[in-house]
C-alpha cells in the first residue's frame, strides 16, 4: 500500500500543504491560505517596526489547506502516515494553562500584544541591546556564543520581555509561551500537556539559548538580572528540545475529524521553514541554501569534527540536529530581500494608488483592469530595464538594510541608504541598485562564513525570487562568483517538512536518505559572468564602505 505525507510550510504572508508520495517525492495536491487579516496588516505598525500576527489566520489556514490537499488527492485517509509543520521564526507566542492562544481569549482579541510576534518584528532591538551587554558582564557563561555572539530582537527572548514590560495585563494572563512551529503541532496532537510537549530543537536553538552543554535555556540567575518574568517563566516552557525526525505525537480526534483523517497520522516535532526548505532542496556538506522569499535564511550543514568548538561568529547559530539529525545547522540571513524590492515597488505605486485609482474620469471597471495590468508588469518591466542598463553607465549604491542587518552581526538598528543619485538616474537605475545591494549582502554572509572556516562549494536557490527572477540569480552568481542551482519545487519547505514527517513516521531511516528520495530536483543553473565578475568585486568595495559609514552613523546617533 501506498504511503503519503503532509508538509505544512507558513510562511509570512500565507500557509501552503503538500501531500507527497513518500516513494518518490512527486506533489500529489496543494493548497495554498492567505492570511486575512495579515492582509489588512492589523495589528501591525510597520512606522515602528512591529509585525503581529492573529493565531485565527494560522489556524483557519490550517484547517482550509489540509483538507483541500486531502481532498484534492483522493487518497485513502489511511495512507496518510504523517504531518509536520514548519514555520517562520522567531515567532513567539503567549498560551493560557489550558493552552489557547491569549488572542482567543476574551479581552484580549484585538491586543497586539496577545498576538503571535513575527519574525520581522523589530520592537525589541532595546531589549536585545540588553541581552548582549548581559551576556558579555555579568561574569557567567556567554549564552549567545552559539547563536554568532549577538542576539537579536528578532528572537525569542527579546520579544517576551518587550512585550512583557509593554502590557502587564498580558503578562498576568500568561501561562508559558510557544513557538509559532510547536503551538500548531500541539494543537493538532494528543499530547496537551505543555510541560512534557516536545520542542523544536531547530527553534530553541537557534533562537532561545538553548544548547545541552548548560542544560538547555539560559540560567534563572541570568534571567533574572533582565526581568524577574522571564525567570519565572524558565521553570514553565523546557528543558529537552527534539529534532524534526522525531515524533511530537499522533493526530487528536478533534482535528482528525475536522481534517477527515484519522488518529493514527503521526505529527512529527515542528520546524523552522529554512531548515525544512534546505532538507527539501537536497543539502548536502559545503552546499550553501539560500531560501530567498521576503528576507532570507542560509543554511548549512557541517560534521560536528568539521565544525569542533569553534563559534562562528556573527550567524544565526549553529545547532546539532536543527537541520540533519547528527549533523551541526548553521544559519545565516538577511533580514530584508524580497521586502527591499516590494518596498520600492510600493515607493512606485503612490501615484497609482493615490491619484490614478482615485481619479473620477475612469470608470471603476477601467480601474480594475488597469490595477490588474499594472500588478502584471510592475517588477518584470522594471528588471528588464535594469537588466539592460550595462554595468559602465552609473549606478546608484544602495544598502539592503531596510528592514535592519540579520547577518554578519546583527544589527537591527541599521537603515538602508542610497548613494550616487543625479539627475540621469530613473527608477531602473534605482531597481539595479537595490538588487545589486541584496546580492552584496548575500555576498558579506558568504565571505563570513569562509573567514570562520566554512568552506562553501556550491549554492542552491530556493524560493520565489530564485525560481522567478533570472536577472537577480545572474546577478548573485556574478556577486558571488559562484554556481547557482536552483530548486523546481514552488514548496520547497513544504517539502522539506513532508520528507520530515516520512522519517519521523518510519518510511526511512534517516533524513539524508529520505531527502535523496524525496527532495526536489534543480531546474536551473546560473554560472558567474567572468566579464562581470571584476567589475561586481570592485562596486562590493563600494558597498562595503557605504555600509562602514551608515554604521558609524548609527553608532553616533546611539
Amino acid at each position: 500500500m501506498k504511503k503519503y505525507v503532509i508538509g505544512l510550510d507558513y510562511g509570512s504572508d500565507s500557509v501552503r500543504a503538500v501531500l507527497i508520495d513518500t516513494e518518490n517525492g512527486a506533489e500529489l495536491a496543494s493548497e495554498v491560505f492567505w492570511y486575512p487579516r495579515w492582509k489588512e496588516q492589523k495589528y501591525c505598525k510597520p512606522g515602528i517596526n512591529q509585525f503581529r500576527q492573529h493565531p485565527l489566520d494560522h489556524i483557519e489556514g490550517l484547517e482550509h489547506t489540509i483538507k483541500a490537499v486531502v481532498t484534492q488527492s483522493g487518497v485513502n485517509p489511511e495512507t496518510i502516515v504523517g504531518i509536520c509543520i514548519d514555520t517562520t521564526g522567531s515567532s513567539p507566542m503567549p498560551l493560557t494553562k489550558e493552552g489557547t492562544p491569549l488572542a482567543l481569549v476574551e479581552g484580549f482579541e484585538e491586543n497586539p500584544n496577545a498576538m503571535m510576534v513575527l519574525w520581522k518584528d523589530h520592537t525589541a532591538v532595546k531589549e536585545a541591546n540588553e541581552i548582549n551587554e548581559l551576556a558579555r558582564s555579568w561574569g557567567g557563561e556567554d549564552y549567545t556564543k552559539f547563536e554568532g555572539g549577538i542576539y537579536s530582537s528578532e528572537w525569542f527572548w527579546a520579544k517576551i520581555l518587550h512585550v512583557a514590560r509593554e502590557d502587564k495585563s498580558v503578562v498576568e494572563a500568561t501561562h508559558t509561551w510557544m513557538e509559532h512551529c510547536d503551538y500548531i503541532t500541539y494543537l493538532l496532537a494528543d499530547n496537551k500537556d505543555l510541560e512534557t510537549f516536545k520542542r523544536s530543537r531547530c527553534a530553541a536553538g537557534h533562537k532561545a539559548m538553548w544548547h545541552e552543554s548548560w542544560g538547555g535555556l539560559p540560567s534563572q540567575e541570568f534571567l533574572s538580572k533582565l526581568d524577574p518574568y522571564l525567570a519565572s517563566l524558565r521553570d514553565k516552557l523546557y528543558d529537552e528540545t527534539y529534532t524534526s525526525n522525531e515524533i511530537a505525537g499522533h493526530l487528536n480526534e478533534e482535528w482528525a475529524n475536522k481534517l477527515g483523517l484519522t488518529t493514527n497520522t503521526i505529527l512529527a516535532v515542528g520546524t523552522f521553514d529554512a531548515h525544512a526548505g534546505a532538507v527539501g532542496a537536497k543539502v548536502d556538506h559545503h552546499a550553501l541554501v539560500r531560501v530567498m522569499g521576503t528576507s532570507t535564511c542560509d543554511i548549512m550543514v557541517s560534521t560536528h569534527d568539521a565544525v569542533g568548538d569553534k563559534t562562528v561568529k556573527g550567524i544565526c547559530g549553529q545547532v546539532d540536529g536543527s537541520v540533519i539529525p547528527g549533523l551541526m545547522g548553521l544559519e545565516a540571513g538577511q533580514s530584508a530581500f524580497g521586502d527591499v524590492l516590494a518596498w520600492f515597488k510600493n515607493v512606485l505605486a503612490w501615484p497609482m494608488d493615490n491619484l490614478v485609482m482615485k481619479s473620477s474620469v475612469l470608470s471603476d471597471e477601467v480601474k480594475k483592469q488597469l490595477q490588474e495590468e499594472v500588478e502584471a508588469k510592475f517588477i518584470r518591466t522594471l528588471a528588464e530595464q535594469a537588466e539592460a542598463i550595462p554595468l559602465s553607465e552609473v549606478v546608484p549604491m544602495a544598502l539592503d538594510w531596510v528592514n535592519g542587518r540579520r547577518t554578519p552581526d546583527a544589527n537591527q538598528e541599521l537603515k538602508s541608504a542610497i548613494t550616487g543619485i543625479s539627475l540621469g538616474t530613473k527608477a531602473p537605475h534605482i531597481f539595479k541598485a537595490l538588487v545589486n545591494s541584496i546580492c552584496f549582502g548575500s555576498k558579506m554572509i558568504v565571505n563570513r562564513f569562509e573567514e570562520e572556516g566554512v568552506k562553501i562549494e556550491s549554492v542552491i536557490g530556493i524560493g520565489g525570487v530564485a525560481r522567478k527572477s533570472p536577472f537577480i540569480m545572474q546577478t548573485l552568481a556574478n556577486v558571488l562568483n559562484m554556481p547557482i542551482k536552483v530548486a523546481e519545487s514552488d514548496q520547497a519547505p513544504a517539502l522539506g517538512a513532508a520528507i520530515y514527517a516520512a522519517t519521523a513516521a518510519g518510511i526511512y531511516e534517516s533524513v539524508i536518505e529520505a531527502s535523496k528520495v524525496m527532495g526536489s530536483e534543480f531546474e536551473a543553473e546560473y554560472f558567474p559572468q567572468a566579464s562581470q565578475v571584476e567589475t561586481y568585486a570592485k562596486l562590493m568595495e563600494s558597498y562595503k564602505a557605504l555600509g562602514q559609514f551608515v554604521e558609524e552613523q548609527t553608532n553616533k546617533k546611539a
